[in-house]
């Protein structure tokens, strides 16, 4: 696990009500580029075995640390899926729904067909995993292109929900840079 990433969560991390930890001074809001370079790199050397040819991500925190990674798998593309489908984007498109802990919301994501397919081979990056429903949602939509999902890489999984054993239990490599163990009004405790 990253250290670096550990004392920033330590540092600028500010706990709220319902286990929530916001980091929105460095990884999701503003973001900390040199640790973006860090993440980006170390996703790289986690995943180095791997034949990836493209990252896919949900909108909208995900979308910089995926870019940044990119540049370390060859610039290869990189992939959102939209919370919302736009007027620009055509009617053939592989969809799911992803609950939103967050925002307490049912999000129906959509990727379109053109950009998905089954000759990909994919990392999923996300900056953080709780219960998993982001991430399987992402599944959900690489499964329904016949893509081969390589890995999934986040930047902060809360170890204590139940996301990271749900991606676990499918045999997928779920690289997390920082596992929060537990989390209380006045403390981080990291796995």
């Amino acid at each position: 696990m990253m250290e670096y990433l550990k004392q920033c969560i330590l540092k600028d991390g500010k706990l709220k009500p319902g286990n929530v930890i916001k980091v929105d001074s460095f990884l999701n809001h503003q973001l900390d580029t040199d640790l973006f370079v860090k993440m980006g790199e170390e996703f790289k050397r986690r995943f180095a075995d791997k034949n990836i040819n493209k990252i896919l991500t949900i909108e909208a925190s995900g979308i910089g640390l995926a870019i940044i990674a990119a540049t370390f798998f060859g610039n290869v593309p990189v992939v959102f899926a939209k919370k919302t489908k736009s007027s620009n984007i055509a009617d053939d498109v592989y969809t799911a729904d992803v609950y939103s802990y967050t925002h307490q919301v049912m999000n129906h994501i959509v990727v379109s067909k053109e950009f998905l397919n089954q000759d990909d081979h994919i990392l999923i990056i996300d900056d953080f995993l709780a219960n998993g429903e982001a991430v399987m949602g992402l599944l959900e939509l690489c499964k329904q292109a016949n893509a081969s999902v390589e890995g999934v890489g986040i930047a902060i999984e809360k170890g204590f929900q139940k996301g990271g054993q749900l991606i676990r239990e499918k045999g997928i490599q779920l690289e997390s840079l920082a596992i929060i163990e537990s989390i209380d009004d006045t403390s981080i405790t990291f796995r």
